[in-house]
């Protein structure tokens, strides 16, 4: 079984090797090595180019040195780029693998000399080597640091645990430091509240500074005595309010703020329960005031709405820019007592694993190799955006001209008459008269007034446009809107639908009129006063309006559709008598049909009953054919009947 450690009492002999952990593609802290900008020249012929003062005194010596491990690293930097080092530094790069060397070392000890030189070459390639923006990959921060102890243990905290303000790089002196005992021991608050329930304790994850481990003596013969616990837990309470509906999530409080109070019986008793919850957790803050200011940390899970709970409120005992504030950075379950003690150990208890440098390395390539590659930033420079045109600001006679033809639009499309004659005999000179053309910056596709009272369907202002102002009925409408005014006309019904226009013809006031009524009005119009305009050809209206001959194609199509409805009724009749002579003409066949004759029980039987008995059921309705059915039944049982009487005779 694996060794648990403690975050509070670790061993010391673990905390000297231990050292801080990173990914192999984030740079170590550079070893000092003693390198000269450039090589001395030596007027000596036998002296090496590449390491630095190098000089020999025979052609031996200069051998010995170029088969040198020194000699061969040297080289292998030069080509990499890189520079080399001196003969101590060498040394000292060497001395420092001696710990993953032995833990791994091969029993050839020959080959003890190259495998350092690949190992150094190896380490410096992945070390000095500076990646690409696109290859750049940023690293998420977990939420557990690890530590490395050689030769293959690694132990894994919290950050959660260390001040906020501690940078990575401190967190091994602030490890180092949580091992010191304080005198009355490091006490933390943990607070768990969701779905009404409520859990929470005030623990001591430290000894204090009196307790003192026992020795175990080997010559002692009674079994030692049971050390104490590093946690305890002094104060803990639990309790539950009734504050959601069930299988339905979310406080009553939150869905109140998003859908409005809801009125029910069970609302007002969840209601009643979150205000006693948000009561009795302040109760109990107060209660626990002296113990919470003693403590280390104060842990809280909560969602955003209910951790109002344990801030912001008069005489409040935790503050919310608390330093010592923490959420658990682990998923946890329903507040209990029990899930308290579990998150307890999950927080204090280091987590260990043992890996070797080369799993490690390997783990650290395809953690790497799984993140995704971050975009890469094109070179060229982006080409500045055009700046949108600022809009043209408008005097205060623009402004009021404008105004003026939106109201005329409007009051025009509504059909207020009234107000609309008036307002013309005021304005109708300053607009351009009646025939203007309607301005491009109303967005209006339509081209002048009589074609926008036409369009709307109102036939009180249609009549005041062409009788009273003589309204030009000649004005086409702009090509790029005739789709758009197409698809407006195709909405009305059959029987008030404008005539039908040929593909790319030309549209007048006449084509955009929606309803029977207002065309009529321009029949009546054209009728009226021939001479004013070109009604038949410009204006395209295909014929006068004539109120006696309207009246009687009217009336021939209330003959006619009158004529239909007596027709219908005849043949309604005629079918209704047609059904009662048929079913008095079965019945009478029902009661006709002869009573079949008694048969003597010992003459001879045709199977399969009588021949003409599917006969009988011929043009009969399901109903009669039932009925017919059930008699023959009883019939066929009553016969039955008499001959087993007259046989037991």
């Amino acid at each position: 079984m694996a060794q648990r450690y403690h975050v509070f009492s670790l061993p010391p002999e673990l905390l000297e090797t231990l050292t801080p952990r990173n990914l192999i593609s984030r740079p170590l802290p550079e070893v000092p090595t003693l390198v000269q900008p450039a090589p001395p020249v030596s007027d000596n012929a036998r002296a090496c180019n590449i390491c630095l003062g190098a000089t020999f005194s025979d052609v031996t010596e200069q051998r010995s040195h170029f088969r040198s491990d020194w000699h061969r690293y040297n080289v292998k930097i030069r080509l990499r780029g890189g520079n080399p080092v001196t003969e101590p530094a060498f040394a000292q790069l060497v001395d420092g693998l001696e710990d993953s060397l032995s833990g791994s070392a091969s029993s050839d000890e020959s080959s003890d000399d190259s495998d350092a030189v690949k190992v150094l070459v190896s380490k410096i390639k992945r070390t000095s080597r500076s990646p690409s923006p696109s290859e750049e990959r940023q690293t998420p921060l977990t939420a557990v640091t690890w530590f490395h102890s050689p030769p293959s243990t690694q132990i894994g905290v919290y950050r959660m645990l260390f001040p906020i303000d501690t940078p990575a790089l401190s967190y091994l002196a602030e490890l180092k430091s949580m091992q010191e005992r304080v005198e009355d021991g490091r006490k933390w608050a943990m607070f768990m509240v969701a779905g009404g329930h409520f859990a929470g304790a005030v623990v001591q994850v430290s000894r204090t500074a009196e307790d003192q481990d026992i020795p175990v003596s080997a010559k002692a013969k009674k079994k030692p005595p049971k050390p104490k616990p590093e946690t305890s837990i002094l104060k803990h309470k639990t309790f539950h309010r009734y504050t959601t509906r069930r299988k339905q999530g979310g406080s009553q409080s939150v869905n109140d703020n998003s859908k409005g109070a809801a009125i029910s019986a069970g609302a007002t008793l969840r209601r009643y329960g979150e205000q006693a919850l948000r009561d009795d957790i302040r109760n109990l803050l107060q209660d626990w005031a002296e113990d919470i200011q003693d403590c280390e940390r104060i842990w809280i899970r909560a969602s955003v709405s209910n951790r109002r709970i344990f801030f912001d409120y008069e005489n409040c005992v935790i503050n919310k820019g608390d330093d010592r504030l923490r959420t658990f950075p682990f998923p946890t379950r329903r507040p209990t007592q029990s899930e308290l003690v579990r998150c307890l150990l999950e927080l204090t208890q280091v987590k260990t694993s043992h890996l070797t440098e080369e799993t490690l390395r390997a783990q650290d390539e395809a953690f790497l190799a799984s993140l995704p590659k971050p975009k890469a930033i094109p070179s060229a420079t982006l080409a500045p955006a055009p700046e949108k045109a600022k809009p043209q600001r408008l005097t205060k006679e623009e402004e009021a001209y404008r105004e003026k033809w939106s109201r005329l639009l409007d009051m025009i499309t509504k059909g207020r008459s009234e107000p609309l004659k008036s307002f013309w005999e005021r304005e109708g000179a300053s607009l351009g008269g009646i025939d203007a053309l309607i301005p491009e910056w109303t967005g209006d596709r339509r081209t002048s007034l009589l074609q926008v009272a036409a369009q709307s369907g109102q036939e009180d202002v249609t009549h005041w446009l062409l009788y009273e102002l003589h309204a030009d009925p000649t004005i086409t409408v702009q090509s790029s809107g005739a789709r758009q005014d197409d698809e407006v006309a195709n909405e009305s019904d059959a029987s008030n639908a404008s005539p039908p226009q040929g593909a790319g013809s030309r549209r007048t006031a006449y084509d955009l009129a929606r309803t029977r009524a207002v065309r009529d009005v321009f029949r009546q119009c054209a009728g009226d006063h021939p001479d004013w305009w070109d009604w038949f050809g410009a204006a395209r209206v295909p014929s006068t309006f004539n109120k006696e001959k309207e009246e009687a194609r009217d009336e021939k199509k209330k003959q006619r559709r009158k004529g239909l409805k007596e027709k219908m009724r005849e043949r309604e009749a005629r079918d209704r008598e047609r059904e009662g002579k048929q079913s008095d003409i079965d019945d009478e066949q029902v009661e006709a049909k002869p009573e079949p004759r008694p048969q003597d029980p010992t003459a001879p039987r045709k199977l399969g009953g009588s021949s003409g008995a599917a006969d009988g059921v011929v043009g009969l309705t399901p109903e009669l054919r039932a009925k017919v059915e059930r008699e023959r039944r009883a019939r066929a049982a009553e016969a039955r009947l008499k001959t087993l009487a007259g046989a037991r005779r």
